[in-house]
């Protein structure tokens, strides 16, 4: 656990795949000077190497969260070179300026839930960290209080998209989603930030 981040809360959830002793994924939610990074990787196939692969993603992260999304890519795709490899979604949430930048190589899906009931899904580009990196670029979008991010890797179904209650506190609402869209099949980890005055 981190300390909290004035204005920000955040929860979450995972599950190995069944029968594996480790799980593949991982998050990080580190502070920044203005906000927080958030983090999700999903290290490829099941157990241990995959699970070191996700790993090292993190410590990868975490060493160098001040740099801008593109250049911590680009470390996580030096660091996991020679691994399984991974799929990365990145969120830098900056407070001061209520603004989040986001960026994604893979299948972790991203979701912005906005207050107003209008939804905003990362746009992912195709590639594997540590193996293949496709062409990066960032997406800004403006916070507003209530907006809530969801990231979820591909053990969560697609459907989980469709219901999000906004009554939920992030943890709940983490926890929520894992039980009710886990595939059962692979490993599962949901993050839930929401921004608020």
């Amino acid at each position: 656990m981190t300390e909290p981040v004035p204005f920000i809360e955040w929860g979450a959830a995972m599950l190995p795949q069944p029968g594996q002793p480790l799980s593949g994924d991982d998050y990080l939610i580190h502070p920044l000077p203005d906000g927080l990074l958030v983090a999700v990787i999903d290290g490829l196939g099941h157990g241990p190497k995959a699970a070191l692969a996700a790993r090292l993603a993190v410590e990868t992260l975490r060493q160098h969260a001040q740099t801008n999304l593109i250049e911590l890519i680009n470390r996580c795709h030096q660091a996991l070179t020679g691994t399984r490899g991974a799929v990365i979604s990145l969120a830098a949430i900056h407070t001061g300026s209520t603004a989040m930048n986001w960026l994604g190589v893979g299948n972790v899906a991203g979701l912005l839930a906005r207050s107003d009931g209008t939804r905003r899904h990362m746009v992912l580009r195709g590639g594997v960290v540590g193996y293949r990196l496709p062409p990066l670029r960032v997406f800004s979008e403006a916070l507003l209080p209530g907006d809530t991010l969801i990231f979820a890797t591909d053990g969560i179904r697609r459907s989980f998209t469709q219901d999000v209650p906004a009554n939920l506190p992030p943890q709940a609402l983490a926890e929520a989603i894992l039980a009710n869209h886990s595939r059962q099949t692979d490993d599962a980890t949901v993050v839930v930030g929401r921004y608020n005055t």
